[in-house]
């Protein structure tokens, strides 16, 4: 029996679409549905680490705004699962980076997206929400749009969270005009994308990077907060649990979170420290693994091959990476979202990245980027040293490694550029009050980037319903 809202959550509704109605194009058809049948019906898809983390918190902020009950299915990891999914099948089988790393999986991405796309029919959802991984999501919403449209169903609210980095490449931004036909709204987290997304005809909110919700989701109410957007962990701790003695160098390794790229990075990772420890007493290697079993092996069996010991621990726990973090004197990772994590933490690394040739050869000709480290990328500057293509090496990790390490001027450069990232990053109070109305406001004990995406998702629906 469907659960009947009360007088309560339909004044909830009326009083959203009222507010939103200036901001924003919407249609309350897919609310009257949910409303008509007392729950929410959410498909979710993410083909990555970094987006089970955002998508289990939205879902989370799904739940806890939603005047009726939410229901979810699709695709997803062990942090999603948490929150109520049950994945279709497992979120590694659609996470491959590149172009050319892509061909050789081609025929078994075909068949998991024709099974997502039978499995939303059959769901009925009111909403579908993917993230990131746009080569897969945006081929899902292409292909759910125009089943529905052969059915001549209502097709669900299509939105996409973390739009593509359009501004990255060479004529980008006229590729935003495509999706429109299939992307009903664009959840953005840079401060930049949300306008050149509008301007393209594709309805769009900024609401605020992800790794913002480290800091404003405190970890450790005993752990200390010098200010807004830092957090400490218990670095101490770490080293005593793992017998880590003071005068031990901490270095943590973040080696990626797909196969693909750990396979590629690892090695390389583990011979600069092989190199790096004969300029140490000691050198202690901590290697956060993403909750990705295929990655897990990898890191299993290489690290007993290796002459380099190394502590793991579980990179889907919050607390342990950060007090990782915490007592590493510096980090080598692989560009992506772990870098805003050592921000975060006030951590100095260097950054490092390889892919296939033929990759590294797109990358190289088709972007208009002299950086690819997001905190670079922003200030338009070189403060993290960056071992890019052919340049990553362990020779150069480990000249780049030792600087991080020694030179205390390029650490407090490091640090203080984070400050001035995370202004950036975190919605304004004007943003804020465009987006949720006042009388909402008191949903809300903090406005976190899940919460204000799920506002937005949950009251707004596309610009034209057919």
């Amino acid at each position: 029996m469907m659960k009947v809202l009360n007088n309560n959550s339909t004044r909830f509704l009326w009083i959203l679409g009222r507010s939103f109605s200036s901001s924003f194009s919407f249609s309350s058809r897919v609310i009257d549905m949910a409303t008509k049948e007392g729950e929410l019906r959410v498909f979710m898809v993410s083909g990555e680490v970094s987006g089970d983390s955002i998508a289990s918190r939205l879902m989370a902020s799904l739940k806890r705004l939603s005047p009726f009950p939410v229901h979810f299915c699709g695709i997803g990891g062990v942090l999603m699962g948490k929150e109520g999914l049950t994945s279709l099948y497992p979120m590694e089988d659609i996470a491959v980076m590149g172009v050319w790393e892509l061909l050789p999986h081609l025929n078994k991405i075909r068949m998991k997206l024709k099974e997502a796309i039978e499995a939303a029919l059959l769901f009925q959802p009111h909403v579908v929400v993917t993230i990131d991984s746009k080569g897969f999501s945006f081929r899902f919403l292409k292909q759910l749009r125009a089943r529905c449209s052969q059915q001549g169903v209502i097709s669900p609210v299509h939105t996409h969270y973390v739009a593509p980095s359009f501004w990255a490449w060479k004529g980008g931004e006229t590729r935003l005009k495509g999706l429109s036909g299939f992307v009903d709204h664009i959840l953005c987290i840079l401060p930049f994308e949300e306008e050149v997304c509008s301007s393209n005809g594709l309805a769009a909110t900024f609401v605020g990077h992800p790794i913002l919700e480290d800091a404003l989701n405190s970890i450790s109410e005993s752990c200390p907060r010098s200010n807004k957007w830092e957090v400490h962990g218990d670095g101490e701790g770490f080293r005593s649990k793992h017998g880590i003695s003071s005068g031990a160098t901490v270095i943590t390794l973040l080696p990626g979170s797909r196969l693909q790229e750990v396979t590629r990075m690892l090695p390389i990772f583990l011979n600069t420290m092989e190199q790096l420890k004969n300029s140490f007493s000691e050198l202690i290697t901590v290697i956060p693994v993403a909750p990705n079993q295929h990655v897990e092996n990898y890191i299993d069996r290489a690290i007993q091959t290796s002459t380099m010991p190394a502590i793991l621990i579980p990179g889907s726990s919050r607390n342990l990476k950060y007090d990782a973090f915490s007592a590493s004197r510096a980090a080598l990772s692989t560009s992506g979202t772990a870098i805003m994590e050592l921000q975060l933490a006030r951590l100095p690394c260097v950054v490092a990245y390889r892919a296939h040739f033929l990759t590294e050869w797109l990358i190289r000709y088709k972007t208009k980027l002299q950086h690819m480290s997001l905190p670079n990328i922003l200030l338009d500057s070189a403060v993290m040293p960056e071992a890019l293509f052919q340049a990553c090496t362990p020779i150069n990790l480990v000249s780049f490694l030792s600087r991080v390490i020694h030179d205390d001027t390029l650490r407090e450069e490091q640090m203080a550029t984070a400050d001035k990232i995370f202004e950036l990053l975190c919605p304004s109070e004007r943003n804020i009050s465009n987006i949720v109305p006042q009388e909402l406001r008191s949903s809300f004990t903090n406005y976190t980037p899940s919460m204000i995406a799920a506002s937005t998702i949950l009251y707004c629906a596309k610009r034209k319903l057919e």
